[in-house]
Protein backbone atom coordinates (compact mmCIF):
# COMPACT_ATOMS: atom_id res chain seq x y z
CA UNK A 1 0.00 0.00 0.00
CA UNK A 2 1.10 3.52 -1.11
CA UNK A 3 2.39 5.95 2.12
CA UNK A 4 1.12 8.96 1.54
CA UNK A 5 3.97 11.18 3.13
CA UNK A 6 6.97 8.95 1.02
CA UNK A 7 5.42 10.76 -2.23
CA UNK A 8 8.50 13.31 -3.70
CA UNK A 9 7.32 16.19 -5.47
CA UNK A 10 9.10 17.03 -8.40
CA UNK A 11 7.46 20.26 -9.37
CA UNK A 12 8.05 23.53 -9.79
CA UNK A 13 5.50 25.70 -7.81
CA UNK A 14 3.80 27.49 -10.14
CA UNK A 15 4.13 31.73 -9.30
CA UNK A 16 3.37 34.79 -10.92
CA UNK A 17 6.33 36.18 -13.17
CA UNK A 18 7.59 32.89 -14.48
CA UNK A 19 7.74 32.33 -18.07
CA UNK A 20 4.12 32.10 -19.78
CA UNK A 21 2.54 32.77 -15.90
CA UNK A 22 0.36 36.06 -14.97
CA UNK A 23 -2.87 35.96 -12.54
CA UNK A 24 -5.34 38.47 -11.12
CA UNK A 25 -7.97 38.48 -8.50
CA UNK A 26 -11.40 37.36 -10.41
CA UNK A 27 -13.55 37.56 -6.91
CA UNK A 28 -12.53 38.44 -3.28
CA UNK A 29 -14.28 37.53 0.40
CA UNK A 30 -14.98 40.99 1.02
CA UNK A 31 -16.43 41.87 -2.02
CA UNK A 32 -18.06 38.36 -3.34
CA UNK A 33 -18.13 36.18 -0.70
CA UNK A 34 -15.13 33.95 -1.92
CA UNK A 35 -11.38 33.94 -3.33
CA UNK A 36 -10.53 33.32 -7.03
CA UNK A 37 -8.15 34.02 -9.38
CA UNK A 38 -8.41 34.57 -13.06
CA UNK A 39 -5.00 32.40 -14.32
CA UNK A 40 -3.17 32.89 -16.96
CA UNK A 41 -0.98 30.27 -18.30
CA UNK A 42 1.21 29.25 -21.41
CA UNK A 43 0.86 25.70 -21.95
CA UNK A 44 4.45 24.80 -21.38
CA UNK A 45 4.95 26.82 -18.29
CA UNK A 46 6.95 25.09 -15.51
CA UNK A 47 6.66 21.56 -15.13
CA UNK A 48 5.01 20.50 -18.57
CA UNK A 49 3.68 17.62 -20.67
CA UNK A 50 4.33 17.60 -24.14
CA UNK A 51 1.62 16.38 -26.18
CA UNK A 52 2.35 15.01 -30.05
CA UNK A 53 0.52 17.82 -31.44
CA UNK A 54 2.94 20.78 -29.55
CA UNK A 55 5.48 19.37 -32.96
CA UNK A 56 2.65 17.84 -35.28
CA UNK A 57 4.47 14.48 -34.68
CA UNK A 58 1.45 12.63 -34.29
CA UNK A 59 -2.44 13.18 -34.10
CA UNK A 60 -2.21 12.99 -30.28
CA UNK A 61 -3.47 16.17 -27.70
CA UNK A 62 -2.87 15.97 -24.26
CA UNK A 63 -6.43 15.03 -23.44
CA UNK A 64 -5.80 12.17 -25.92
CA UNK A 65 -2.62 10.97 -23.63
CA UNK A 66 -3.54 7.62 -22.60
CA UNK A 67 -3.02 7.41 -18.74
CA UNK A 68 -0.66 5.16 -18.98
CA UNK A 69 2.09 6.70 -20.84
CA UNK A 70 1.84 9.48 -17.77
CA UNK A 71 2.46 6.70 -14.74
CA UNK A 72 5.51 3.58 -14.23
CA UNK A 73 8.38 2.67 -13.14
CA UNK A 74 11.43 5.05 -13.63
CA UNK A 75 15.16 5.33 -13.32
CA UNK A 76 16.86 8.29 -12.35
CA UNK A 77 19.90 8.42 -14.07
CA UNK A 78 22.36 11.11 -12.66
CA UNK A 79 24.85 13.64 -14.42
CA UNK A 80 26.46 15.74 -12.05
CA UNK A 81 29.00 17.17 -14.53
CA UNK A 82 26.73 18.44 -16.96
CA UNK A 83 27.92 21.74 -18.58
CA UNK A 84 25.84 23.95 -20.25
CA UNK A 85 25.04 23.20 -23.97
CA UNK A 86 25.68 19.76 -23.27
CA UNK A 87 24.68 17.03 -25.72
CA UNK A 88 23.47 14.31 -23.60
CA UNK A 89 24.11 10.64 -25.55
CA UNK A 90 23.42 7.18 -24.86
CA UNK A 91 27.16 6.93 -23.04
CA UNK A 92 25.46 9.06 -20.09
CA UNK A 93 22.80 6.55 -18.83
CA UNK A 94 25.74 4.79 -17.78
CA UNK A 95 24.85 1.26 -15.57
CA UNK A 96 20.81 2.47 -16.43
CA UNK A 97 21.34 1.82 -19.69
CA UNK A 98 21.98 -2.33 -18.59
CA UNK A 99 18.81 -2.47 -15.64
CA UNK A 100 16.67 -0.47 -18.16
CA UNK A 101 13.49 -2.47 -19.08
CA UNK A 102 10.88 -1.67 -21.95
CA UNK A 103 8.03 -0.04 -20.67
CA UNK A 104 10.19 1.63 -18.06
CA UNK A 105 10.67 5.75 -17.90
CA UNK A 106 13.92 7.78 -17.87
CA UNK A 107 14.62 11.40 -15.54
CA UNK A 108 17.82 12.48 -16.22
CA UNK A 109 19.20 14.71 -13.19
CA UNK A 110 21.41 17.30 -14.31
CA UNK A 111 20.78 19.62 -11.04
CA UNK A 112 19.36 22.40 -14.36
CA UNK A 113 16.76 23.07 -12.32
CA UNK A 114 19.03 25.34 -9.60
CA UNK A 115 19.44 27.83 -12.98
CA UNK A 116 15.45 28.23 -13.02
CA UNK A 117 15.92 32.07 -11.80
CA UNK A 118 18.30 32.71 -14.37
CA UNK A 119 17.08 32.72 -18.13
CA UNK A 120 20.80 33.15 -20.01
CA UNK A 121 20.98 29.25 -18.21
CA UNK A 122 18.16 27.74 -17.81
CA UNK A 123 16.51 28.49 -21.16
CA UNK A 124 19.53 29.65 -23.85
CA UNK A 125 22.27 27.13 -22.32
CA UNK A 126 20.55 23.81 -21.85
CA UNK A 127 22.24 20.26 -21.95
CA UNK A 128 20.17 18.62 -25.22
CA UNK A 129 18.96 15.39 -26.06
CA UNK A 130 21.22 14.00 -29.10
CA UNK A 131 19.56 12.22 -31.88
CA UNK A 132 21.21 9.15 -30.99
CA UNK A 133 19.49 9.31 -27.31
CA UNK A 134 16.01 9.91 -28.72
CA UNK A 135 16.31 7.46 -30.92
CA UNK A 136 17.88 5.10 -28.00
CA UNK A 137 14.73 6.08 -26.48
CA UNK A 138 12.00 4.84 -29.26
CA UNK A 139 13.36 1.91 -29.73
CA UNK A 140 13.63 0.98 -26.32
CA UNK A 141 10.22 1.44 -25.34
CA UNK A 142 10.74 4.17 -22.77
CA UNK A 143 7.95 5.64 -21.40
CA UNK A 144 8.58 8.91 -20.06
CA UNK A 145 11.85 11.29 -20.84
CA UNK A 146 11.73 14.11 -17.95
CA UNK A 147 14.53 16.18 -17.77
CA UNK A 148 14.95 19.71 -15.85
CA UNK A 149 15.40 22.07 -18.26
CA UNK A 150 12.45 24.11 -19.93
CA UNK A 151 12.95 21.42 -23.49
CA UNK A 152 14.63 18.42 -24.15
CA UNK A 153 16.78 19.90 -27.09
CA UNK A 154 17.91 24.00 -27.62
CA UNK A 155 14.75 26.37 -28.06
CA UNK A 156 17.03 28.59 -30.21
CA UNK A 157 17.76 26.44 -32.75
CA UNK A 158 13.95 25.45 -34.51
CA UNK A 159 15.77 22.73 -36.90
CA UNK A 160 17.04 20.78 -33.99
CA UNK A 161 14.23 21.83 -31.33
CA UNK A 162 11.94 20.14 -34.08
CA UNK A 163 13.86 16.93 -34.69
CA UNK A 164 14.38 15.96 -31.09
CA UNK A 165 9.92 17.08 -30.50
CA UNK A 166 9.45 15.10 -33.27
CA UNK A 167 11.75 11.57 -32.84
CA UNK A 168 10.68 11.16 -29.20
CA UNK A 169 6.92 12.26 -29.15
CA UNK A 170 6.54 10.52 -32.69
CA UNK A 171 7.84 7.61 -30.85
CA UNK A 172 5.07 7.93 -28.54
CA UNK A 173 7.76 8.54 -25.65
CA UNK A 174 5.85 11.04 -23.48
CA UNK A 175 8.05 14.52 -22.87
CA UNK A 176 8.22 16.24 -19.21
CA UNK A 177 10.20 19.14 -18.94
CA UNK A 178 11.14 21.79 -15.78
CA UNK A 179 11.33 18.88 -13.16
CA UNK A 180 12.65 19.42 -10.23
CA UNK A 181 13.91 18.24 -6.60
CA UNK A 182 15.25 15.45 -8.63
CA UNK A 183 17.70 15.21 -5.96
CA UNK A 184 15.51 13.39 -3.64
CA UNK A 185 15.10 10.54 -5.84
CA UNK A 186 15.92 7.16 -5.10
CA UNK A 187 18.69 5.20 -7.00
CA UNK A 188 16.50 2.00 -7.12
CA UNK A 189 13.63 1.55 -9.62
CA UNK A 190 10.81 3.95 -8.78
CA UNK A 191 7.38 4.67 -9.92
CA UNK A 192 6.90 7.98 -11.80
CA UNK A 193 3.80 9.94 -11.91
CA UNK A 194 2.82 13.02 -14.14
CA UNK A 195 -0.71 14.18 -14.94
CA UNK A 196 -1.82 17.18 -16.95
CA UNK A 197 -4.92 18.81 -16.87
CA UNK A 198 -7.14 17.38 -19.61
CA UNK A 199 -7.22 20.61 -21.63
CA UNK A 200 -9.38 19.96 -25.33
CA UNK A 201 -6.96 19.72 -28.21
CA UNK A 202 -4.01 20.73 -25.93
CA UNK A 203 -0.67 20.99 -27.22
CA UNK A 204 0.70 20.39 -23.95
CA UNK A 205 0.28 21.51 -20.15
CA UNK A 206 1.76 22.02 -16.79
CA UNK A 207 1.11 18.95 -14.86
CA UNK A 208 2.10 17.69 -11.52
CA UNK A 209 4.86 15.14 -11.15
CA UNK A 210 5.51 13.06 -8.59
CA UNK A 211 7.56 9.75 -7.31
CA UNK A 212 7.01 6.85 -5.10
CA UNK A 213 10.40 5.24 -3.79
CA UNK A 214 9.31 1.75 -4.94
CA UNK A 215 7.79 0.05 -7.48
CA UNK A 216 3.71 0.18 -7.72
Amino acid sequence: MMQPERLIDLTMTVRKGMRGVDYESSHSVRQDGWNARQLHLYSHSGTHMDAQMHFEAGDETIDRLPLARCTGPAWVVRLPDTRPGDLLTVDHLGDIRGQFSGGDSLLLHTGWSAFRNDVSIYRDRLPRISVELATWCVDNGVRILGVEPPSVADVNNLEEVTRIHKILLGGKVTIVEGLANLESLPDTRFTFIALPLKIHDGDGCPCRAIAYPECL
